[in-house]
């Protein structure tokens, strides 16, 4: 399995849907145990163990107390990486995730991990799920998407990774790139 950064570049583009709701991926951040800003840096824990692989499948944790966040496994097992799904362009479902959102600006729906996850109703029920089966589905982008690359936002280690990939030109990323 291709490396993190890898993964995340080729996510952009591609339509992620939960129970038929969802969009085209926007934004995502690699992440890997060899630097300290991925949860795996410290080794596997109970909280991190679906990062150690088998590759993918969901990880889904709880940020702050409040957020739910996910992300795809993506290396082989026994090595700690992964890819987290920042932003969408709402496609399907938006009605639904309006909703659960209460957010009715399309742009803001997806914009961000935590409001990514409301919007599709993502908990942590679906931590170690298979990302190629229910309720997940991945489909392969229309088009050859273009990708801007940035540093990762929201951190406070490894600040200056080039590992925040995002769809060129999108409104709804969760902040702009630089």
């Amino acid at each position: 399995m291709d490396s993190a950064p890898v993964v995340a570049r080729q996510l952009i583009g591609m339509t992620l849907l939960v129970d038929g709701v969802g969009g085209v991926i926007a934004e995502t951040e690699a992440y890997d145990e060899s630097e300290a800003a991925s949860h795996a840096y410290r080794g596997p824990t109970p909280r991190t163990a679906v990062l150690f692989g088998p590759p993918g499948h969901a990880y889904v944790y709880l940020s702050y107390g409040i957020h739910w966040c996910l992300n795809f496994v993506c290396q082989e097992a026994g090595h700690g990486a992964g890819v987290l799904i920042r932003a969408l362009e709402p496609v399907a479902g938006v009605s639904q995730m309006v909703a659960r959102r209460h957010q009715a600006d399309a742009r803001r729906l997806c914009a961000g991990p935590g409001r990514l996850c409301q919007a599709l109703a993502i908990t942590g029920q679906l931590n170690g799920r298979r990302i190629d089966r229910r309720p997940f589905q991945l489909l392969p982008a229309q088009r050859k998407p273009e990708v801007v690359i940035g540093t990762r936002i929201g951190i406070s280690k490894a600040t200056s990774k080039p590992w925040r990939f995002g769809l060129l030109g999108s409104p709804f990323h969760s902040r702009p790139f630089r």
